[in-house]
């Protein structure tokens, strides 16, 4: 006791010491490792379980996200119909949801889920509250067919704002909008507001169609009128809502028509 209270014996004690903890470390990480290789089955287990909770939870708050976002466009775009039916009090509107589209590619339709039940009548203009769509072509009890003017059998007589002149509006099998009969005289420019005339009977006046698109202006010297291409201000690809005016009766102009 002596000696090791003198120090005698520290550097042998330290060489023990040493020792001591390496094998004790050697233990240990040994016991640690057979540990984890007998627990890790379990644990895998556990991690893959709780993985597939917190996918299954992922999952569904991205649906509520969807969700969500579906009823605040729908929200908004309602909000909009009802301001533009309340700056557009003289004619009265019917909200109608877009269902279904026409599948063949050479047809521009759309189906929406209000019909004769509703008072939606074959002719009576569709409208958002972004500019015309198309007419009522076809009826039955509780959904009607709207041909978009986007089709080929589309014809609405217009009215160019700027250049103060009337032309007619035809769709086309790809989709596009393009106007014809312009009197080589009209000073036709890119960017002039194409609207309803009136003209016809087809259609009320003053709805928005759209604008010249840049370009598309052609004008010879041997036609007899101009044509252009018209870029539509509504998206026909993402209709959801649309608004049937039901105040409004086309005129039926086929007897006045010299026959063919």
């Amino acid at each position: 006791m002596t000696l090791a209270l003198g120090g005698y014996f520290s550097s042998g004690s330290n060489v023990f010491t040493s020792s001591l903890i390496t094998v004790q470390a050697w233990f240990s990480s040994r016991f640690m490792a057979l540990q984890d290789f007998l627990t890790a089955p379990r644990d895998i287990a556990s991690l893959r379980q709780r993985n597939s909770e917190l996918e299954a939870e992922v999952s569904d708050l991205q649906a509520q996200v969807i969700q969500l976002q579906q009823e605040v466009g729908e929200k908004q775009n309602l909000a909009a119909l009802v301001d533009f039916s309340r700056a557009n009090p003289e004619n009265t509107y019917k909200a109608a949801a877009v269902i279904g589209h026409d599948p063949s590619p050479f047809l521009q339709y759309v189906i929406i889920n209000r019909g004769s039940n509703d008072g939606i009548q074959r002719g009576m203009p569709v409208v958002t509250n972004q500019g015309l769509v198309g007419r009522v072509d076809a009826v039955i009890a509780d959904a009607a067919r709207v041909q978009l003017i986007t089709d080929p059998a589309s014809n609405v007589n217009v009215y160019l704002q700027n250049a103060e002149a009337n032309a007619s509006l035809v769709g086309s099998v790809t989709g596009d909008v393009n106007l014809d009969l312009i009197p080589q005289d009209v000073a036709l420019e890119t960017g002039d507001l194409v609207l309803t005339s009136g003209l016809g009977g087809g259609y009320p006046p003053d709805l928005i169609i759209g604008q010249v698109e840049v370009g598309s202006i052609h004008k010879r010297d041997f036609d007899l009128f101009q044509q252009a291409t018209v870029q539509p201000v509504v998206d026909f690809n993402r209709l959801e809502i649309v608004l049937v005016i039901v105040n409004f009766k086309p005129v039926d102009t086929a007897p006045l028509r010299p026959p063919p």
